[in-house]
């Protein structure tokens, strides 16, 4: 029996599902994003090993690199604000809202140099996505051990000074997309405070006009972000934990809260200062 032509309706009507249905729509694209990510995943990880032979911050930029291209398959535009102030030549603390698993393609568009991020320890374990992870320096904090989790950024503090490494963190600690920000966590500001390095805030506007899980929406759309002054820490101490978590929480929510209000449609105008990603 011939399968050809039952594999061709059966594609035909994939297809026609997909024109006509939201739903279909909306998981035939996030099925090609986790495709994407395992693909690329494995040919950057090939590129970094043959390019550096190993672990370092340096293959960080292969992979932004890799994807940066995600944007122009899904039609998304990044407009950057105060970009230059990531750009600075000591090591510093990075903290940015988190609002789905497009958050790697938003982290990627705005990455400056020598800059690694936090990571839950599972992520290690995804495969080729996990290696290049670990291949770019991405320190991993099991956070079910709280003890094991200290050390490790403990450890993070000291690499970050001896290394000139900038650290981003999602100070959130998980995914979030109801229209705000969640309460902090204490890890990124104790880091901070620890090695006597500032915090630069980056915000991302809300990604409700163009991706919603609840509704099955994920159209073409624009990002805006905005990159905070520095929040310097030098002479602080643990004790000023609770009042930093709180002067960056609210900084980011006000910001978070007006660029979420502005029209971010298909190339919506920004303010001044604000510069498209290439």
């Amino acid at each position: 029996m011939d399968l050809w032509p039952w594999l061709t309706a059966a594609l035909l009507l994939l297809l026609l599902l997909v024109q006509l249905s939201r739903t279909a729509k909306f998981y035939a694209k996030i099925s090609l994003y986790c495709a994407l990510c395992f693909t690329v995943s494995m040919v950057a990880a090939a590129v970094c090993l043959l390019r550096h032979g190993g672990r370092t911050v340096e293959n960080m930029s292969i992979i932004s690199w890799f994807v940066r291209s995600f944007k122009y398959l899904y039609g998304l535009r990044f407009e950057i604000k105060g970009r230059q102030k990531l750009e600075v030549d000591h090591p510093c603390v990075i903290i940015s809202n988190h609002q789905s698993i497009l958050d790697m393609m938003g982290l990627m568009e705005t990455l400056p140099q020598r800059c690694v991020q936090i990571a839950k320890r599972e992520l290690l374990f995804t495969g080729p996505v996990g290696l290049i992870m670990y291949l770019g320096g991405v320190f991993f904090i099991n956070r079910q051990r709280s003890r094991t989790a200290m050390t490790v950024m403990a450890e993070v503090g000291e690499c970050m000074v001896s290394k000139n490494l900038k650290v981003w963190i999602y100070p959130e600690g998980t995914r979030n997309d109801n229209g705000d920000l969640l309460p902090f966590k204490k890890g990124a500001f104790y880091l901070a405070i620890q090695a006597q390095v500032p915090i630069i805030p980056v915000v991302y506007s809300s990604f409700s006009s163009f991706y919603n899980p609840k509704t099955k929406l994920f159209t073409s759309g624009t990002i805006q972000v905005e990159v905070l002054d520095a929040i310097p820490t030098s002479g602080l101490t643990i004790a000023d934990v609770p009042d930093l978590m709180d002067t960056c929480h609210q900084a980011m929510r006000t910001t978070f809260l007006h660029m979420s209000k502005t029209p971010q449609e298909n190339g919506a105008t920004a303010g001044p200062g604000t510069q498209p990603a290439q």
